[in-house]
């Protein structure tokens, strides 16, 4: 029997598993995005978000979160953050629209968008960023575990860093609805069902305490809403009386069953298009 040769069986293997790419050039842009298979970080010309100040009712989050990413981006000691509450209320809004600030202000600070389903891929992508001379935000979206999910063991990776330590040039910020980042009858269905049920939940809600920042985002009030929409108007120049304004936001949040941040900008959208009035993309 011939023995295949040892490249052929070198190409194949890397045809299975294509090699990592070698990190990009961070010079290019000031945001990018982590995919796998193969693990690279793409280039994000455009970042989509909000100007700061049209952030309403969420001034304390904020200030707390502005100037823990200015720490951080001027090489100073700075917490990892966890954005939770109600849905819709500007979390991760306010992530992007502090990056944006800090670096108006001369700051240099790339912010690296992870996925909750590549979150077994981090350790690879904190290799890639240790040890460079720029300064890493890791924003996570949307972050949550179910009952059966061990994602939240790589988390740890981020947050504690095991032996070798979170890279001193990442900080990492994650938003969720939840937060202990896990069901609240979950919590409790563990506690009641588990043989020992201090410790069957202890590891997953702790990994909460593990961020330094908890910030807090409740349900706006009618005015906040208001103020929210009055807001975008005067940055987009969208004119309208306050009576017409009032009527048509208050008929809006009606039929939506609810009020938000997201709510008013959806509003606010519906109201530009019928006005004629262009938004950026």
């Amino acid at each position: 029997m011939t023995d295949v040769p040892l490249t052929r069986i070198a190409d194949a293997l890397e045809r299975m598993a294509p090699a990592p790419q070698s990190a990009p050039d961070f010079a290019d842009a000031d945001g990018f995005v982590w995919h796998v298979d193969p693990d690279r970080l793409e280039p994000v010309a455009h970042i989509n978000r909000v100007d700061i100040n049209l952030l309403v009712g969420v001034d304390r989050s904020r200030d707390t979160l502005l100037q823990n990413t200015r720490q951080f981006a001027a090489g100073l000691p700075a917490n990892n953050a966890l954005l939770w509450g109600a849905r819709g209320m500007g979390k991760s809004s306010l992530v992007k629209a502090v990056h944006a600030q800090v670096l108006s202000e001369g700051l240099v600070l790339k912010i690296v968008e992870l996925q909750r389903e590549d979150l077994p891929s981090v350790a690879r992508l904190l290799n890639l960023l240790r040890g460079r001379s720029e300064r890493f935000l890791l924003y996570c979206d949307d972050l949550s575990f179910s009952h059966d999910d061990q994602h939240y063991k790589s988390l740890k990776a981020v947050l504690d860093g095991g032996i070798e330590g979170r890279p001193d040039n990442v900080v990492f910020y994650a938003t969720s609805n939840r937060r202990h980042l896990m069901p609240r009858d979950m919590i409790e269905n563990e506690r009641s069902s588990s043989i020992n049920p201090s410790e069957a939940v202890e590891e997953k809600v702790s990994l909460s305490d593990r961020f330094g920042l908890w910030l807090g985002f409740h349900p706006c009030s009618q005015d906040e809403y208001l103020e929210m929409i009055r807001g975008y108007c005067a940055a987009h120049g969208v004119e309208i009386d306050e009576d017409t304004l009032w009527a048509e936001a208050i008929e809006w949040q009606a039929t939506r069953g609810a009020r938000s941040g997201r709510v008013a900008w959806q509003f606010f959208v519906d109201l530009a298009g019928r006005n004629g009035v262009s938004l950026p993309t």
